[in-house]
Formats: structure tokens, C-alpha cells, sequence
């Protein structure tokens, strides 16, 4: 069984540091977000192939679930599901499409979850927000959630981005950090995991152009 403890600690950092941008900025475009049009997103196709690898009644633990789509209506219709996000309003959406699904507004970098207790993680279009120095410690957390052979979909920047604010990003300020893909492959390693599929894949945002993510999914050795 997952157990998810809030360990968020909002209270004792800066009112304007990259959480609290990531936290208004979604609460602030959740009626946008929802319409955005973004053309040739592999993330439905990325989850259900994570789904299609896990037996029935497995926990699954989505972080950055956001409204919960694609991740939660997917993975809540068989699995034992908790979606974590930090903005409300996305929960409030979230929590209105799928009502009996688990959902904790948190940040997810300072989660504390029983070792052992996950079959799979998935954080789609989320570790963008989450300052790059930060990345290596969360995959080694994530890797210590998940059970052996299990299961990471996730996806990462492609440029070297050390940290920045887009002051308009569908309305509100955002904040966006990451690596080039072949450091995130290397941070995937170091973690203990085993790449199943590793993509970099375009999508057309409206309104942005082309983007590129580094799609994976992985599998926790031993």
C-alpha cells in the first residue's frame, strides 16, 4: 500500500521562489490549461503503455497529476492511484473528474513515501518546474518508493536549462530548469534505473511552437 505523508515545507521558504511561481502559475491559468491545444503530445500513448505493463490493483503514485488527464483517468480505472500536485486549482478539477481517486495538494520534492511501496511512478511534464539541482536526489527517492522491477514514466527537458521564469506562459509567470537528455540518462543510471524506452519526441504548443522532451520509461534494477 502507498502511504504519502504531507512533508511539504511551503511555510518555511521564500514567498516568491520557484515553488510558489509553479503554485500560482497553475492555479492561475487552470481554466487555460485545460483548453491548450498541444499537437503530437505522446503522453496518453506513454501512459497507457505503462498501464498495459502492470497487473491489476497496482499502486501507482502520479506526481505533478495536475487536472488528472491523460495520468489519472488512465491509471485510476485499475490500480490503486494517489495523484500529488501543488496547485489547488488543478486538484479542484481533478477531484471533479475522477471523485473517488486519491489526491494531496503537496509538493512533491518534500514527500515522504513508505520505501518499497510503489509498483510504479509516473511524473509527466512536471520535472521541468523542479530546480535541475534537485533532480538526481529525487530519482534516487523515487527509485527507493518503488518495489523491485518497478515502474518510472517520466519526462525531461533536452536543453541546458539552469533555471529561468517565462513571465507569460498561458497568462503567468512560470518557472522551468532541466538538462540535456544525455545528462538525465545519466542521473537515470546513477538512480538504479534501466531504460525500457528513450524518446525525444516534438509537440507543438500553441501559442510556443515546437518543444522537445526526453520521454522514458524505466525500471528499477534488482
Amino acid at each position: 500500500m502507498c502511504r504519502l505523508r504531507h512533508g511539504d515545507r511551503r511555510r518555511d521558504r521564500t514567498a516568491l521562489n520557484e515553488r510558489e511561481i509553479v503554485r500560482r502559475g497553475y492555479d492561475t491559468i487552470a481554466e487555460r490549461y485545460a483548453a491548450w491545444g498541444i499537437e503530437g503530445n505522446p503522453a496518453e500513448a506513454f501512459v497507457r503503455d505503462l498501464d498495459a505493463r502492470l497487473p491489476d490493483g497496482s499502486d501507482v503514485l502520479e506526481l505533478g497529476c495536475g487536472n488528472g488527464r491523460p495520468g489519472a483517468v488512465i491509471l485510476a480505472a485499475r490500480h490503486h492511484y494517489n495523484g500529488v500536485d501543488i496547485s489547488g486549482e488543478q486538484l479542484k478539477r481533478a477531484r471533479r473528474l475522477l471523485p473517488n481517486a486519491n489526491f494531496l495538494e503537496a509538493d512533491y520534492t518534500e514527500l515522504d513515501v513508505a520505501h518499497k511501496s510503489l509498483d510504479a511512478v509516473a511524473a509527466i511534464l512536471t520535472l521541468t518546474h523542479v530546480r535541475r539541482d534537485e533532480h538526481a536526489g529525487l530519482l534516487v527517492r523515487i527509485a527507493r518508493w518503488l518495489r523491485p522491477g518497478g515502474l518510472l514514466l517520466a519526462s525531461f527537458g533536452t536543453g541546458d536549462t539552469l533555471g529561468e521564469v517565462e513571465q507569460d506562459w498561458l497568462g503567468a509567470p512560470m518557472y522551468f530548469s532541466g538538462f540535456d537528455a544525455a545528462t538525465n540518462r545519466r542521473l537515470l543510471d546513477a538512480a538504479g534505473f534501466e531504460l525500457i524506452r528513450d524518446e525525444v519526441q516534438g509537440m507543438v504548443e500553441e501559442g510556443h511552437g515546437e518543444v522537445r522532451f526526453l520521454w522514458v520509461l524505466a525500471r528499477k534494477r534488482g
